[in-house]
């Protein structure tokens, strides 16, 4: 029996809901049972970047943070989704200088920094954009830190490379299923497949992390809170990861990934969700990813910056308010 994808937002304007938008999402308890679900709990996806504490796993489960005495912040940028801001490139660029490598050495390839500022500046200097501008810069640092650790080659995106073995196997172990195979994301890295239940059940596994003793469990658990106590490190300003975990009752880790993935875990509760907005718009992952916060009662819907999210405004040339985007009926609480 095929389930179809469920309605996520909608877009009005005037009378009308002028366009859909659908997925899947599913919320999963600490034992790994789903809570709650819309659409197909078994659609088969590519979380993207929402998988980047999963990928930082070994980083951590494997000694090496510990032995290049690193630091929640550099914890937060290997899973962050970054902005190339200044502080993320200085970041990132004193970690490279810690391990006694630079630039060349990331596998991530260059992209200009979305910091409005910096890349202005750089247009003005006639300054390219280098690999540490990357989004993913973060967690390539993060890819080197483990390999020097393993006494590895270079190339540490090869999905046959020792790094990239450790993070499959961390991958599986924590979604609960074997990885049919993966695509080579826009950081060259392989993303592993895994369906919605799995991604939720990975989520909610690291939201419960702080509850076990075993080391994966260290691991996860010391993640989440870098995430949640560096939320600028993680995404930046104006993007909804930061905004999120600083507008939240309680310590959240929220993640996005590229073709309307999101994810968030839930410490105080056991919960993990796992979204996937099936035409990847950004615009209403981030809609429902918001609405659900605010269903589990984490997010209050009256904050600005989670409204910015939940019900963002439609405005045309001439700045008239022309309409709004929704969550689809039934992803936020009955009043």
């Amino acid at each position: 029996m095929t389930i179809l994808p469920a309605p996520m937002a909608e877009i009005h304007r005037g009378p009308l809901a002028e366009s859909l938008h659908s997925g899947h999402a599913v919320i999963c308890d600490a034992s790994g049972q789903i809570v709650e679900c819309w659409g197909d709990p078994q659609a088969m996806i590519l979380p993207r970047s929402s998988a980047k504490m999963i990928q930082a796993l070994p980083l951590v489960a494997s000694g090496a943070a510990a032995a290049w005495h690193l630091m929640p912040p550099q914890l937060a940028l290997a899973c962050a989704s970054h902005e190339g801001a200044p502080l993320h490139v200085a970041a990132v660029n004193a970690w490279l200088e810690d391990l006694g490598l630079g630039d060349d050495d990331l596998r991530c390839g260059p992209q200009p920094t979305r910091d409005a500022a910096l890349k202005r500046q750089m247009i003005l200097d006639g300054s390219a954009p280098c690999q540490v501008h990357n989004n993913c810069s973060g967690k390539h640092t993060g890819f080197l830190t483990l390999t020097a650790h393993l006494g590895a080659g270079p190339d540490y995106v090869e999905p046959d490379h020792p790094v990239q073995l450790a993070v499959r196997d961390a991958f599986e172990e924590v979604t609960a299923e074997h990885s049919p195979g993966f695509g080579i994301d826009g950081c060259s890295a392989p993303n592993f497949a895994t369906t919605m239940h799995g991604m939720a059940r990975a989520m909610a596994w690291f939201a419960s992390a702080h509850q076990r003793p075993d080391a994966l469990s260290r691991a996860g658990a010391q993640l989440v809170e870098a995430m949640y106590s560096y939320p600028d490190l993680v995404a930046g300003e104006g993007r909804a990861c930061t905004l999120l975990m600083r507008a939240v009752t309680e310590p959240v880790a929220i993640k996005t990934g590229a073709e309307g993935f999101f994810v968030a875990m839930l410490p105080q509760r056991g919960l993990g969700i796992a979204l996937k907005i099936v035409d990847g718009a950004t615009r209403a992952s981030e809609c429902a990813i918001a609405a659900l916060l605010v269903r589990l009662g984490v997010a209050d819907p009256a904050h600005p910056d989670v409204k910015r999210f939940l019900n963002p405004e439609i405005r045309n040339f001439r700045g008239l308010l022309a309409g709004e985007i929704r969550p689809a009926p039934g992803l936020l609480p009955e009043a």
